[in-house]
């Protein structure tokens, strides 16, 4: 066997489809974002304003999170020493499952290095907890939710995106003894789109499920206190488990879930995606707490209004332009060009010609033929990021148009 030509082949089919994917190298500046460095192949340096970042309230920079974690890289130096069972328990990943307990309301969290992990980690254990569980899952759940599922062993059910009848048929024909669990999101991150809570929630109830949902791209962006979308519906109660990450809205890094407190200490003691990694370094997790505390606050509800005028301005002014943009009212703003090649050629000549960064999307993340920019607009989106974004689409999806050739070549 020749294994390096397998790999040969193997990256040659994502150049030959357009969906090669390519890091750039950015430098963040520390109190200048959304504006960054590019250090371009040949060593050059580029000025860009990153559009498609996660950090979406601008947390990463917040002296109020940056001064948590000088003081406690200070007090306890960079990592964490071990995992939570042998000696990465401190007083800092304590008080920051508090503040996210108190957050959703729950009697407990549990704190992961990712939300990735804690998908992944958690939904494969569930069956371990409950015999027999069968998990009906969104068909556009998150590509970690669909690997717990699918790694658990157990029996799952995939139901038609947000197709709250088809889902009520798959439940109605599985043995009404068995113990169920619906598996979905509050926000789907490619198309900005609702999961219907409520009426999944009254399935739940009917047929005796449990709820798992994903609020990763909700939490501190909705809701009076940055809970999520189920706190602005009220309906917070009626989940189960809760996971959310703390390195988009929060600017930080990781991952939970919050759940009553026998549902808590049953994961941690089962998962083990969660026994054998090292806890998150002490610094995270204090600048995490005091992130998630401040958008609590009046100070972080007015971060979030700001950021929604931000996403309804980007919106308006790009349906005046023609262009075929996805708005299910969400912060969430996809362009759809529909071809990887042409995808990726946009991109960069946004990058090199305008300064702006937006990675292209891709399958295996969205399906083929819906191939898209995806820009994620910010309060510190000021009005000339704003304009200059404007402008360069204009200019550039109206040469795309008359030149595909040229676009694809």
């Amino acid at each position: 066997m020749d294994y390096a030509a397998k790999l040969d082949q193997a990256i040659e089919r994502l150049h030959d489809e357009g969906r090669y994917r390519t890091f750039i190298d950015i430098e963040r500046k520390n109190g200048n974002f959304p504006h960054a460095t590019w250090r371009k192949p040949d060593g050059n340096e580029q000025p860009i304003t990153v559009w498609c970042g996660n950090d979406y309230l601008g947390m990463g920079q917040h002296p109020v999170v940056l001064a948590a974690m000088h003081e406690a890289i200070d007090a306890t130096g960079a990592g964490s020493g071990g995992t939570r069972n042998i000696s990465g328990t401190t007083v800092y990943h304590k008080r920051l499952e508090a503040e996210l307990a108190d957050l959703h309301g729950k009697e407990a969290a549990l704190l992961f290095t990712s939300a990735y992990i804690a998908n992944d980690a958690t939904l494969s254990t569930l069956p371990k907890l409950f015999p027999g569980l069968i998990i009906y899952s969104d068909a556009l759940n998150h590509a970690s939710m669909i690997e717990g599922v699918r790694r658990n062993g157990g029996a799952k059910r995939i139901f038609r995106h947000n197709d709250v009848e088809h889902l009520r048929e798959l439940m109605a024909a599985d043995d009404p003894d068995a113990p169920k669990l619906i598996a979905f999101e509050s926000v789907y991150s490619m198309d900005g789109d609702f999961g219907p809570i409520e009426a999944i929630c009254d399935l739940a109830d009917e047929f005796g499920a449990l709820t798992y949902i994903d609020e990763v791209h909700a939490v501190g962006m909705y809701g009076p206190r940055g809970a999520g979308i189920c706190e602005r519906d009220r309906l917070m109660h009626r989940l189960d488990i809760i996971n959310g990450t703390l390195a988009k809205a929060y600017g930080v890094m990781g991952g939970y879930i919050a759940a009553s407190a026998k549902m808590c200490d049953a994961v941690r003691s089962y998962a083990p995606g969660f026994i054998f990694s090292t806890s998150l370094a002490p610094a995270l997790a204090a600048g995490a707490t005091a992130s998630v505390a401040f958008l609590k606050t009046s100070e972080g509800q007015k971060l979030r209004e700001q950021h929604q005028t931000q996403a309804k301005i980007l919106k308006t002014r790009l349906k005046g332009m023609g262009l075929p943009l996805i708005d299910h009212g969400s912060h969430i703003v996809p362009v759809i060009v529909g071809d990887p090649v042409h995808t990726k050629k946009l991109s960069d000549m946004l990058l090199e010609g305008h300064g702006i960064y937006v990675q292209p999307i891709n399958f295996p993340t969205v399906p083929r033929g819906t191939e898209r920019l995806r820009f994620t607009p910010s309060p510190v989106h000021g009005p000339d990021e704003m304009d200059a974004l404007v402008h360069a689409m204009d200019a550039l999806w109206s040469h795309c148009a008359l030149n595909r050739a040229e676009l694809a070549g």
